[in-house]
């Protein structure tokens, strides 16, 4: 598996059929995901070929350095930026100028290639929160201070097999231009005092419980260049009262004439021929030869004239990356799963798509629920920020056979009134997951089953 570099999950028709024809020398075995760091992930990569690989990539404007291990994992972003008619502020430059310093200008950083334990970023640009702030180590939120625009900051948001915690106030605000200068201070303070023992205690989140909030922005002072940190903005500019608005379907952008198309892509998985096909549509298209990846797992097809959509919506691919997908079905995630990741205890992606598929055919629910599966602890598949979280476990059924099971989370929220899940179930095998599940959507979520489904 390849992980990228690719800065607030922007991508171009070239780059796609670049990794398209990776991935296809490879044939059934190989595929790529759209993660939930808004980025791709290139699965059933030969370790010889990488050298002529990375060559590849270099030469359409991507890397995949220090993508790994205890990095700086994938700047998030707005899916939508520079084209959202409510957006704050357009992330894109925040992203690429964090992605320049992080891997030098594709140069690569040793002054953070060492860090005690991998590390998530994110910069804000919509009041609806779509980079999810509250689980990365390091978010820049949008406020004005004495009339200038800059950024509050939260840090500390992380999930592991051992604790997940949200992100809090640094109290402290920086200037748009000093986005970089502090999240280098941040690092520094991570790689110099971090923790490097015990691995489940080694996120940022475990360095600022140690030291205090206070003693901790202390040693980021130290770290800026002038040895100075304004305190945080009293308000940022996030609307509390803003419903999160949906992306998938066709949405006018703010450039007049233009509009936005979400596509649901089942669990985040593309094989070759899918991802030939997306490059040639956005060639088609779209103005910008774009395609943007969420952190849903998703893509948004921007910048397409209003003039193209009639014929776009009649694309055969369309079928399967639906613009207008099911209530269910729009809102799941899953990991990886066994089928490629050595620490997942479950298949995941197949599995997830199954088990959406029944529920939705036997159940009626009025609103869109979020399913989030995940293979292991570790919980890739986020799922304490779902609605319903499904998280692998060994398990024995019924006859005390030891089979495949999930521990089952419930009441995880996104947004400005965020909150983590909690676990209701533990060790239900998956073969009755559709049936507890089935209970828990009318319980909780008003649901009905319908009338002659057997």
């Amino acid at each position: 598996m390849m992980r990228l570099k690719l800065p607030n999950g922007v991508t171009t028709s070239e780059q796609t059929r670049y990794l398209a024809s990776v991935i296809e020398r490879y044939g059934e075995a190989a595929c790529a995901d759209v993660t939930t760091r808004q980025n791709w992930q290139i699965r059933g990569v030969v370790i010889g070929d990488v050298p002529d690989i990375l060559e590849g990539l270099k030469n359409v404007g991507l890397y995949s350095l220090q993508s790994g291990m205890d990095n700086v994992r994938n700047p998030v972003g707005n899916p939508l930026a520079g084209i959202d008619p409510h957006e704050i502020v357009d992330t894109r430059p925040y992203n690429k100028a964090l992605t320049d310093y992080i891997i030098s200008n594709g140069k690569g950083n040793t002054s953070i290639t060492n860090l005690p334990r991998k590390w998530n970023v994110c910069v804000v640009g919509s009041h609806d929160l779509y980079e999810h702030p509250h689980i990365n180590d390091l978010a820049y939120i949008p406020a004005t201070k004495d009339g200038k625009f800059g950024f509050n900051i939260l840090v500390g948001g992380f999930f592991s097999a051992k604790r997940c915690a949200e992100a809090i106030p640094l109290d402290a605000w920086v200037p748009g231009e000093d986005v970089t200068l502090l999240c280098k201070a941040i690092l520094e303070t991570f790689r110099d005092l971090g923790y490097r023992g015990n691995r489940q205690k080694c996120r940022m989140m475990w360095l600022i419980d140690e030291l205090g909030i206070e003693v901790f922005r202390a040693e980021v002072v130290k770290r800026m260049p002038n040895g100075f940190l304004e305190r945080a903005a009293p308000k940022d500019m996030i609307d509390v009262n803003w419903t999160r608005r949906e992306y998938f379907g066709v949405n006018p952008q703010k450039q007049e004439g233009l509009n936005f198309i979400g596509l649901h892509i089942p669990v985040g998985r593309l094989h070759a021929p899918d991802m030939y096909e997306l490059a040639r549509i956005a060639d088609v298209y779209s103005v910008s030869k774009e395609l943007r990846l969420t952190v849903e797992q998703n893509i948004i097809l921007p910048d397409v004239p209003t003039e193209k959509i009639s014929a776009l919506l009649k694309e055969p691919l369309l079928q399967k990356f639906s613009p207008f997908p099911s209530a269910l079905m729009s809102r799941l995630v899953a990991c990886t799963g066994n089928q490629f990741c050595g620490q997942a205890i479950i298949e995941t992606k197949a599995r997830a798509k199954a088990v959406t598929e029944e529920l939705e055919r036997t159940m009626e629910v009025p609103r869109p629920v979020r399913m989030h599966w995940t293979g292991c602890p570790n919980t890739c598949g986020q799922v304490q920020v779902a609605d319903i979280g499904f998280m692998g476990c060994m398990t024995r059924d019924a006859n005390k056979k030891v089979v495949e099971g999930v521990d089952i989370f419930l009441g995880g929220r996104i947004g400005a009134d965020s909150h983590l899940g909690d676990v209701i179930r533990t060790g239900v095998p998956c073969s009755d997951v559709v049936g507890v599940v089935q209970e828990i959507l009318i319980e909780h979520f008003g649901a009905k089953r319908r009338s002659n489904t057997a």
